[in-house]
């Protein structure tokens, strides 16, 4: 996503440290302390503009949820929506996803979404896809034992690469849909890019993964 620069964005993030901590990795372990109360904690890597995970903290008020976002011109957009809805288990953090293990301790999240991220097309920039090995193995670290990643895209070589790299990389695939809008699910959240791109009639992929425990 490539949105004009927002010059005052940063000094507006500044000014809500109680919705945007100005240092995440200090609430490694301890994030639960953010929230009004101790609950499940989803974060989603990659909010965009946070039409999805503001509307999912809005729906389930008995989950807390974090928003993980690099861009500032974007970050600020999720905060003017939190501003308004002033959503008690909503927090977020203006950071790379790729430090993910720097703000959170291991098993600290129940579940990890990840949605329309970019498909970083080229050979080259493979350890950029949030399903890589390297992200992959973060998330494991991440998240509590059997806690899982729901993973969304309109693109079917991300999708496919996905799918490949999540079994080569020993977690379970759970369910799998090759046709979102068409198999349907009933408690789906549309982000921004699924309604644009169902619009067009374009299938949107949809998976769900845990990695096993360990039993040996």
């Amino acid at each position: 996503m490539r949105l004009r620069h927002k010059p005052w964005a940063q000094d507006r993030i500044n000014d809500y440290p109680q919705y945007v901590s100005p240092a995440p990795e200090t609430h490694r372990g301890h994030w639960q302390e953010r929230f009004e109360k101790q609950q499940p904690l989803h974060i989603e890597v990659g909010s965009g503009k946070g039409q999805f995970i503001i509307n999912l903290a809005k729906q389930n008020p008995e989950i807390n949820y974090i928003a993980l976002e690099i861009q500032t011109s974007v970050t600020v957009m999720i905060l003017d929506k939190q501003i308004e809805a002033q959503l008690p288990n909503l927090q977020i953090i203006h950071g790379n996803g790729g430090h993910l293990n720097q703000y959170f301790a291991p098993g600290e999240v129940d579940l990890v979404y990840l949605n329309f991220s970019d498909p970083w097309p080229k050979k080259r920039h493979e350890k950029r896809r949030l399903t890589s090995k390297n992200f992959l193995e973060q998330y494991r670290e991440v998240l509590k034992p059997e806690g899982e990643i729901h993973f969304k895209t309109d693109n079917r070589g991300l999708f496919e690469y996905s799918l490949a790299n999540l079994s080569q990389c020993g977690w379970i695939l759970k369910q799998v849909w090759l046709d979102l809008h068409e198999d349907g699910l009933s408690n789906n959240v549309i982000t921004e890019y699924e309604e644009k791109f169902s619009q067009k009639g374009h299938p949107i992929y949809r998976l769900e993964a845990y990695y096993p425990i360990d039993t040996h």
